[in-house]
């Protein structure tokens, strides 16, 4: 837990008055009896009227005391934890946003985004009681004990009795209710990721017409939970009336024990009704205390949750001292017997890849399912790191530059294209926000998204919603090129991004490109022949090695991979009609 303390040492020194203001919240509450006392004793059974004015003001004036106390306790307290919970949620936010694609392999999606709100209202939550009440009752019920035996030491054994069967009670429910805390947290995160799969997937869904298959394994989780935390809280709610129990039962015990001392001479009247008060405030500690017992343990889980993602190293980190590229690099891109596996797996899914890219001409990279070429292209951002042999740009290894000088070199454009909620402009110029109208338009022309944008109601302004679902595949494809190009940089990477596109607006898209960036090195990773037939040096991958890297027309000869992969795709005709 040590990255939890480390977020919190800010606050030690509001911890440190709030302590204070505890320390006199507690004197208030203790004080009040012995003024009680001297009222019933010296005021009303020795009939002194000064006494019952003096005492009775001084009790007013502690009770002002303690409610200046009280709020400033609290507010203190909301302070604290408000503010740590803060500190801790950016930190968590920071930390995920530098993992790795490995990282994120390791916590789900939706376990990141419990652990970042859930978790921390959990933390914040119990946090704000511990601060306000659990400093409290310590003081409060050793307070009471001390104040209690100095009025009647040989009633002592009913707060003894009493407190012992509140340990016994805690006891019993820490060991019953602590461990389903960490199955309640587990089920939070099944429950947020089934509906973030019903919600992204409702098309596949429907067209499957399997919405009752996907309520009920929602619902069955969702029933699970429910069941579970009922059984919690019944289990919690025992605990409110054993304690009304054993405070009336020590009251009852104080007032008949405490008759028989009065009518010896041995104790006061106002004395007897001080003593019920400390055993109240003994008992009232003790469950506060307890509640703490109960609440914490399921914040420490949480904790625990978010602990794991703090203490998480990234696999992917920066160099001490990077090294520097110019401003405006040639984008000469090499790869020198790359080797490449996943975390847990046996066998690397890269293995002995060396080409290089150069700048001004079109490197493509085909081969079957599997075979790694997307993986080819998450190497060269440092999405994953190579596990053997190097990747330079420009002569300089990629894991020598700092991350941020990296990527401003690189326009990436995914598999899957991902849109932010915003405007059509926005998303264009996520990637350069200074980018002014006119190099948004040219570089949606470019990506032939301009007919449709004009065809939209507001254009450029045009809202897009969360993950562009207001809009088609092959539109989001276009957009994600389109950012790509106002970023301008010098090396793209096309990750199979024209998938969606009909073959039309394919042809149209790359004449453009080749037009507005011919001095960049592109990089392309395609399915479909015709979108690389044109490239000036293509790279055939299978089963993670290269088995043949030239042109369209020298791979045909020689290498029968590529050459199975273009006849199943385009007939002989269409094979031999390439310039």
């Amino acid at each position: 837990m040590r990255y939890l303390v480390k977020y919190f040492k800010p606050y030690i020194f509001l911890l440190i008055i709030l302590i204070l203001f505890v320390w006199g919240q507690a004197f208030v509450n203790l004080a009040l009896p012995d003024y009680m006392s001297k009222i019933i004793t010296n005021g009303i059974v020795q009939k002194d009227l000064s006494a019952v004015w003096s005492n009775g003001v001084a009790m007013l004036l502690l009770t002002l005391l303690g409610g200046i106390f009280t709020i400033i306790v609290g507010f203190l307290a909301a302070r604290i934890s408000a503010g740590y919970t803060h500190r801790l949620r950016g930190a968590v936010f920071k930390k995920v946003e530098s993992f790795s694609l490995n990282e994120f392999n390791s916590f789900s999606s939706s376990s990141l985004i419990t652990r970042s709100t859930n978790d921390m209202q959990q933390i914040q939550n119990v946090m704000a009681m511990v601060l306000r009440m659990a400093l409290l009752g310590p003081f409060m019920g050793i307070g009471a004990i001390i104040k209690a035996y100095q009025l009647a030491p040989s009633m002592t054994w009913i707060m003894a009795a009493a407190i012992g069967v509140m340990v016994a009670l805690i006891f019993m429910l820490f060991i019953v209710v602590i461990p389903k805390f960490t199955t309640i947290q587990k089920l939070v995160d099944k429950l947020s990721l089934q509906t973030r799969e019903m919600l992204t997937g409702v098309r596949v869904i429907r067209a499957y017409n399997n919405d009752e298959v996907q309520q009920e394994k929602f619902n069955k989780t969702n029933l699970e939970s429910v069941k579970l935390n009922i059984f919690v809280n019944r289990v919690m709610s025992l605990m409110m009336p054993v304690m009304t129990l054993v405070m009336g039962l020590a009251s009852l015990a104080v007032v008949w024990v405490g008759a028989y001392l009065i009518n010896d001479g041995s104790l006061q009247v106002g004395s007897l009704f001080a003593l019920m008060q400390y055993v109240m405030q003994t008992i009232f500690a003790f469950l506060m205390i307890s509640m703490m017992f109960i609440m914490v343990p399921r914040a420490a889980v949480s904790g625990r949750r978010i602990n794991e993602v703090l203490a998480t190293e990234p696999t992917i980190v920066e160099p001490l001292s990077p090294a520097s590229l110019p401003e405006r690099i040639n984008g000469e891109v090499e790869f020198d017997k790359v080797e490449f596996g996943y975390v847990g797996s046996e066998q690397p899914v890269l293995s002995g890849i060396s080409f290089t890219a150069m700048p001004g001409q079109t490197t493509a990279i085909i081969g079957g399912t599997g075979s790694g070429k997307s993986t080819i292209l998450n190497l060269i951002p440092r999405l994953y790191d190579v596990s053997k042999g190097s990747i330079a740009i420009d002569g300089i290894d990629i894991r020598e530059l700092a991350q941020a000088e990296l990527h401003s070199h690189v326009g990436y454009i995914p598999q899957k294209a991902s849109l932010f909620s915003g405007t059509v402009g926005s998303n264009i110029a996520y990637g350069r926000p200074g980018a002014d109208d006119k190099e948004i338009e040219k570089a949606a022309e470019t990506a032939q998204a301009m007919e449709f944008i004009n065809n939209l109601a507001d254009g450029m302004d045009n809202p897009i919603s969360q993950a562009g679902s207001n809009i088609s595949g092959g539109q989001k494809q276009r957009l994600s090129i389109a950012r790509a190009l106002a970023k301008k940089p010098e090396i793209y990477l096309f990750d199979d991004s024209f998938s969606a596109l009909d073959f039309k607006t394919d042809s149209r898209l790359r004449s453009a490109l080749k037009n507005e960036i011919s001095k960049a090195t592109l990089i392309i990773v395609a399915q479909r022949i015709s979108t690389i037939m044109h490239a000036d040096k293509i790279v055939v991958l299978d089963e993670g090695k290269i088995v043949g890297v030239g042109t369209h027309h020298e791979l045909l000869k020689k290498s029968s991979v590529y050459r199975e992969i273009a006849q199943s795709q385009l007939s002989d005709r269409e094979l031999q009609g390439v310039n």
